[in-house]
């Protein structure tokens, strides 16, 4: 079954996503979409650009990440 991708169309600056593959980057506040690109501000790694055609970010509400998230 293939990996869902999340579409540029779904994110909007603002929202907490967590980048599939790497929860140690922790929760990540998009700050821009474009195309099929996100800056994503996130708090272990900064500020980065992600390419959706080759990630998935999954949105999250930020109090149920603090919760499920390891430290």
């Amino acid at each position: 079954m293939p990996k869902q991708q999340t579409l540029a169309s779904e994110l909007e600056p603002g929202q907490y996503v967590m980048l599939e593959g790497a929860d140690d980057w922790g929760l990540g506040q998009i700050q821009s979409v474009t195309g099929d690109r996100a800056t994503v501000n996130f708090e272990n790694m900064g500020k980065r650009l992600i390419n959706l055609k080759h990630a998935t970010l999954k949105v999250v509400d930020p109090a149920e990440a603090a919760r499920t998230c390891p430290p």
